[in-house]
């Protein structure tokens, strides 16, 4: 074959080939750009689905926290409920009875109540004090000989003796005071007296008064202290043969509170004198309306120190009346009160050092730890944490302040206080904690200042357990006769709160004082003392305070 037919031949397979390129080239070209757009719109596709992934996730966080927010929300509604009924159903003890599992297993067994085995037994009460009535008791003619020959038993020296204790009855009896009367014999011109003379009446507290001194000091104990009804007390005498009317009483009421008023300004006045108050109030009825204000609610004050207590009752519960009982020139001083809104507003003026109470702090953690359950643990290390706190202030003032057991025992405190601040700041950061807990703790570091006014100051006690206290008889008689049905007889009743409790704090009995005060008034013709500075008890001398501490001497007047 020649060279030009090799070449048309190759050249033919060449343009085959090219063709065959060519078309190859156009396939795979095709098949890129289908691959291509397929690519593309999967890309589009991931992009949707991450669009609606981040969608869904965004709805789903917050559809979890409204979930958290909800169940926040039931846990708290939860709470309100528990509290609810443990205010109308429960008792009113801060005891906690349910104990953790890990406490449970290291708390010591239960004592079994009265005395215990390894105690001594305690000393028989001592009688000797009382009067002593002797009754001597003997067989019967009958008895005193042998049923069987009658032959008389012989007498032997000594007797048996066995002691019983009795109370005699109230014994309502009259006084006839019989007055003799005397005629002069002679005719002295310069005699001024009359010819006729008779012995001055019997001293009474009141002019014209039947009633005598025993039972208006009665009447008053049985009101004041004991917290009675009147009507009660009315029908307790109608059976010891005295009728007496309300009225009557009512009006003596009236006039005894003129004749104990300055006793109340003498207290009042050496309670203001001090530097160191327990202070608090609580609801009391007043049922007389007065200008601007619609209700019968009126509030009963204590303020209370070592040697007196005053009782005001006001119709305000405002900041208003601790200024109007201190006055605006007081010199202040440290008030322990509660976390009530108006000592706040005193504390603002700068004379007076609040010292918040750590009682209350206690009871909110305890009542926390009620309401919820799973986050009991957490409440009561925090009470546990106050209770140490309480245990090392109290063997700390056991000490004198410059012993050495009282500096180390300070010490301790200190640190117990510094570690309470670090826990409070923390907590208050930690998310994983109620708002409703935190709320107690936001409150804890905003009363913080006030509630360790006691680590400078050990006189100072942690708590105003001693002003509750003071109100309790008080309470009692708000429930009783539901307060007070005049402002005058709200008066008397705070007089009479002010002098009993004041009386009590020095072991005074009461019933002692009021006979010789109200005998005192009584030879002043019905009036007030002119100084009455020898019945207020730190004006005593030691062995008048000594005759005071007894019960009275009930002695049977004689006519004569």
């Amino acid at each position: 074959m020649d060279s030009s037919a090799v070449y048309l031949d190759h050249h033919h397979q060449l343009s085959e080939l090219s063709q065959q390129i060519y078309s190859s080239y156009d396939s795979l070209k095709l098949a890129y750009e289908t691959q291509r757009e397929l690519l593309h719109a999967s890309q589009l596709k991931v992009i949707e689905y991450k669009q609606q992934a981040n969608y869904w996730e965004t709805q789903f966080q917050q559809f979890k926290s409204r979930e958290e927010v909800l169940k926040k929300e039931v846990e708290e509604l939860k709470a309100k409920l528990r509290k609810r009924e443990k205010q109308l159903f429960g008792n009113r003890s801060e005891k906690q009875s349910a104990v953790p599992d890990t406490q449970q297993k290291n708390k010591e067994p239960k004592k079994n109540r009265g005395q215990q085995p390894n105690n001594p037994s305690p000393d028989r009460r001592d009688y000797s004090e009382l009067t002593e009535f002797e009754e001597v008791r003997e067989l019967r003619d009958t008895e005193k000989q042998c049923p069987c020959c009658h032959l008389p038993y012989q007498e032997l020296a000594g007797t048996e003796d066995s002691e019983v204790l009795e109370i005699i009855n109230v014994q309502a009896y009259r006084r006839m005071i019989r007055r003799k009367r005397y005629k002069r014999q002679c005719r002295c011109k310069n005699n001024p007296l009359p010819q006729i003379m008779t012995v001055p009446p019997m001293e009474r507290p009141f002019p014209k008064s039947k009633l005598g001194i025993t039972i208006w000091a009665h009447i008053l104990i049985q009101k004041y202290e004991y917290q009675n009804p009147l009507n009660r007390i009315l029908s307790h005498l109608s059976l010891c043969n005295l009728s007496l009317s309300a009225g009557t009483v009512t009006g003596g009421f009236h006039q005894l509170l003129s004749l104990l008023t300055p006793i109340y300004d003498g207290i009042s006045a050496h309670n203001c004198a001090a530097q160191h108050w327990r202070a608090d109030e609580t609801g009391w009825k007043v049922f007389e309306k007065i200008e601007g204000k619609n209700s019968s609610r009126w509030f009963l004050w204590i303020f209370q120190n070592a040697e007196s207590a005053v009782y005001k009752i006001s119709p305000s519960r405002s900041s208003q009346v601790i200024k109007d009982y201190f006055g605006e020139d007081h010199g202040g001083g440290i008030l322990n009160v509660d976390r009530y809104a108006a000592y706040k507003v005193i504390a603002k003026t700068g004379l007076f050092m609040l010292a918040f109470c750590w009682a209350h702090v206690r009871r909110d953690f305890l009542e926390y730890s009620k309401a919820y359950p799973k986050q009991e643990a957490w409440g009561l290390a925090w009470v546990e944490r106050i209770g140490s706190l309480y245990h090392i202030n109290n063997a700390r003032i056991q000490n004198k302040p410059d012993s050495r057991a009282f500096r180390e025992a300070d010490r301790q405190l200190r640190q117990h206080i510094k570690k309470m601040t670090k826990q409070i700041a923390s907590e208050i950061e930690d998310m994983q904690i109620l708002p409703s807990a935190k709320k107690i703790l936001k409150s804890l570091s905003m009363h913080w200042q006030g509630l360790i006014v006691f680590v400078d100051h050990p006189s100072i006690p942690m708590d105003n357990n001693v002003a509750e206290r003071g109100l309790r008889s008080s309470v009692l008689g708000r429930k009783n006769y539901y307060g007070s049905g005049s402002i005058w007889s709200s008066e008397l009743a705070a007089v009479m709160f002010t002098i009993l409790k004041t009386l009590k704090l020095w072991g005074i009995n009461p019933h002692t004082w009021l006979l010789a005060y109200l005998q005192e008034c009584a030879m002043r013709g019905g009036c007030a003392p002119d100084h009455i500075e020898p019945f207020l008890p730190w004006n005593m001398n030691p062995s008048l305070l000594q005759l005071m501490t007894q019960p009275p001497r009930h002695v049977h007047h004689n006519s004569s």
